[in-house]
């Protein structure tokens, strides 16, 4: 099974390095989701506050090959490529 991109939006400062260096356009930049934002603590939601709430999605995580640029650019360390749980 195939490893997908995950996002820490806690850590996530929203550079757009991974959206640059993706070359499969898995990333995209926008407002972090309601869901997102109340999931995180205290230093999480200071810290996304402080970046306007904007962050890191990756939208398009099916076309993603794997190569680990995003994990290797994002200088916040917030992307690992992690294993979807079989259900």
């Amino acid at each position: 099974m195939p490893t997908r991109p995950v996002v820490d939006h806690g850590r996530c400062e929203a550079k757009r390095d991974c959206v640059r260096v993706c070359p499969f356009d898995v990333f995209e930049v926008r407002r972090m989701d309601v869901a997102d934002f109340d999931a995180l603590g205290l230093l999480g939601k200071l810290r996304t506050t402080a970046h306007r709430r904007m962050t890191a999605y990756p939208v398009r995580a099916d076309r993603c090959e794997e190569c680990g640029k995003c994990v290797t650019a994002c200088p916040e360390g917030a992307i690992t490529l992690v294993r979807p749980v079989a259900g």
